[in-house]
């Protein structure tokens, strides 16, 4: 579903950056840590951490080679590493991490309490585990909302596929459960909505076309004129300004919480 950063960045990657920048301002950890950026994809919050964080070094982890060459590519610097790897089996030794977070990928782990459990086991006693995911319900990430808002009136097998239905965990009561669940003691949450603007309408639908992700998968399934109605109907449905442009939001569900030291 994810594999190449270049159709990811239009898409989603240039929101995911503007929540990986304040996640990692808000976790406030001290500066000189160990981070693991667990789903590293295109190297959002590694690239945020550097920014932000003053780390000794990150690594992220991806089951996709060529996000792993993508990140290594467009993070370029000496603290910062990439490897290959599984989310439910991650290659790093017990306790040695100061930080282990996850950005907008837990969703699609087929264990993500597996997941959340290895990302507990990697970091050392006291040491922090926090995650982010989109809000995909009404008020959240509102240019996939529109989105299949727009593509259920118009197919009612669509209504399967939204990301609301297929993904329970993006909320904040379930996200806090899988952390807690894993063990975190004092886990917090919180939310962090960004803008998303668009310079036209073009802007908004062509990475649809992208095909990497679950609604541009579906785009890509349609015959051409159901494709053709789909966008008509989400050119009306969108809020434009004087001057095309399209002014949307997005949100995301954050969780975050310590390693008992005990």
């Amino acid at each position: 579903m994810w594999a190449a950063g270049e159709a990811y960045e239009p898409y989603v990657g240039r929101w995911s950056r503007l929540v990986a920048a304040e996640f990692v301002r808000r976790l406030g950890l001290a500066p000189g840590g160990s981070w693991r950026d667990i789903g590293c994809g295109t190297g959002a919050i590694a690239r945020a951490v550097l920014d932000a964080a003053a780390p000794r070094d990150v690594t992220g982890v991806d089951p996709a080679e060529s996000y792993v060459r993508h990140a290594r590519r467009h993070v370029a610097d000496p603290r910062a590493h990439f490897v290959l790897g599984d989310a439910r089996a991650l290659p790093f030794p017990d306790a040695r991490a100061s930080a282990a977070v996850s950005g907008l990928v837990l969703n699609f782990v087929p264990d993500p309490a597996r997941a959340a459990a290895e990302m507990v086991r990697v970091v050392a006693p006291g040491g922090t585990v926090g995650a982010y995911l989109w809000d995909f319900g009404e008020g959240g990430m509102e240019a996939i909302r529109t989105f299949w808002d727009a593509a259920r009136a118009l197919d009612p097998r669509a209504g399967a596929l939204d990301e609301a239905v297929r993904f329970p965990l993006c909320g904040r009561t379930p996200l806090r459960e899988l952390l807690t669940g894993a063990g975190l003691a004092e886990v917090e949450t919180d939310a962090i909505t960004v803008p998303t603007r668009f310079r036209d309408f073009d802007d908004y639908w062509g990475p649809f076309l992208g095909g990497q992700g679950p609604a541009p998968g579906y785009v890509a399934s349609l015959p051409e004129g159901h494709r053709t109605e789909l966008r008509e109907r989400l050119r009306t449905a969108l809020p434009t300004a004087s001057d095309g442009s399209v002014h949307l939001t997005a949100r995301a569900w954050t969780a975050w919480g310590a390693r008992p030291s005990g």
